[in-house]
């Protein structure tokens, strides 16, 4: 199993203050967060199942991915959903020397603007695996972008963990504010199927509102 922490610490989320890892605990909003796709056999079932519940969502999208599938892509912009950079190719920033991890997130922005309204750029930013340098933060964030990180992790993108675990990850530590993590990508998707709909009814009859960053 890989090793990672479901519940992000306070500590780190405070020694990290320039990211953003949740939002104000004094309201009943979650804010779910899809990474890695668009993905044509997920994504649309993450679109169906937000749709149940008129749910919005954060979708933190690889550039080499929306190429690939622009239909897809078209589908999370047409159901108003919020649309963040993932990097071009999904890089490790640790191991990735920062003007081909910069370059590699211009790359995706640049894709992303193309397809947003009047040539709106991206301004929320994900780095891949959660890993990411401080000079390369430094220079996204000069850039007017947000760093999305997050308080509860799904580990849906864990072979090693079940199906069952990956819901009590999500159910037991996810309060108001709390930004999830989930992957809309083909390894993740027999946990996301099993989890998101479950995930969706729970905090729904307990009122919560999901809503885009």
């Amino acid at each position: 199993m890989k090793f990672y922490i479901p519940k992000t610490p306070s500590c780190m989320m405070r020694f990290f203050s320039k990211y953003t890892w949740c939002f104000s605990r004094d309201v009943k909003e979650i804010y779910l967060t899809f990474d890695d796709g668009p993905t044509p056999e997920v994504t649309q079932f993450v679109l169906d199942e937000l749709k149940k519940y008129n749910a919005k969502a954060t979708f933190f999208c690889i550039g080499k991915n929306i190429l690939n599938h622009p239909d897809v892509f078209k589908k999370i912009k047409n159901s108003k959903h919020t649309i963040g950079n993932h990097t071009h190719n999904h890089l490790n920033g640790w191991a990735t020397k920062n003007k081909d991890y910069i370059d590699n997130f211009l790359q995706c922005e640049h894709i992303i603007s193309k397809t947003l309204d009047k040539g709106t750029k991206p301004k929320l930013f994900r780095p891949p695996y959660g890993k990411i340098k401080k000079s390369q933060a430094k220079s996204i964030l000069k850039k007017d972008y947000r760093i999305i990180m997050w308080d509860v992790l799904s580990a849906d993108f864990d072979v090693s963990t079940s199906k069952e675990q990956c819901l009590r990850n999500v159910l037991n530590n996810t309060k108001n504010g709390s930004i999830i993590v989930f992957h809309d990508s083909v390894k993740a998707s027999e946990k996301l199927k099993f989890v998101l709909p479950k995930v969706l009814k729970e905090f729904s009859e307990q009122g919560f509102v999901f809503k885009a960053i």
